[in-house]
């Protein structure tokens, strides 16, 4: 009988994007979490990979657009610039993921510049799994 277990190895941003696409609110947040863990122990130069291609739309550009600034935060953190597809990914409106006065001021003076710069405010604080 043969072992057919996969290797592991941590989930692609483009995997991310899936399960994201296919996810409620509150499980969105949660594989968010669980990819920025994964990530975190990487070596530099396959966290870069796991960045690389860019994922499908969600359908949501708010996501599409946390996902860029995602990328590219992630991507700065090893001294890199963003991928490229990254790049353009930018609301029309601001968006506060997370929607309490006290969330929104904490976002609006923390949020990461890969994020401000989009219009995603998400303070760095809900990102330090990573």
């Amino acid at each position: 009988m043969t072992d057919a277990r996969q290797p592991y190895r941590a989930a692609r941003l483009v995997e991310l994007a899936s399960w994201i696409r296919s996810s409620d609110e509150d499980e969105r947040w949660r594989l968010v979490a669980e990819f920025l863990e994964e990530f975190r122990h990487e070596e530099p130069v396959t966290r870069l990979a796991l960045l690389r291609e860019e994922p499908p739309p969600i359908g949501d550009p708010n996501w599409d657009a946390f996902l860029a600034g995602l990328a590219e935060h992630l991507a700065a953190k090893d001294g890199r610039a963003g991928p490229p597809w990254s790049e353009g990914h930018v609301l029309p409106r601001f968006w506060f993921p997370f929607n309490t006065p006290a969330a929104r001021v904490d976002a609006f003076v923390h949020a990461p510049a890969a994020f401000r710069r989009r219009g995603v405010f998400v303070a760095a604080s809900e990102l330090d799994v990573a």
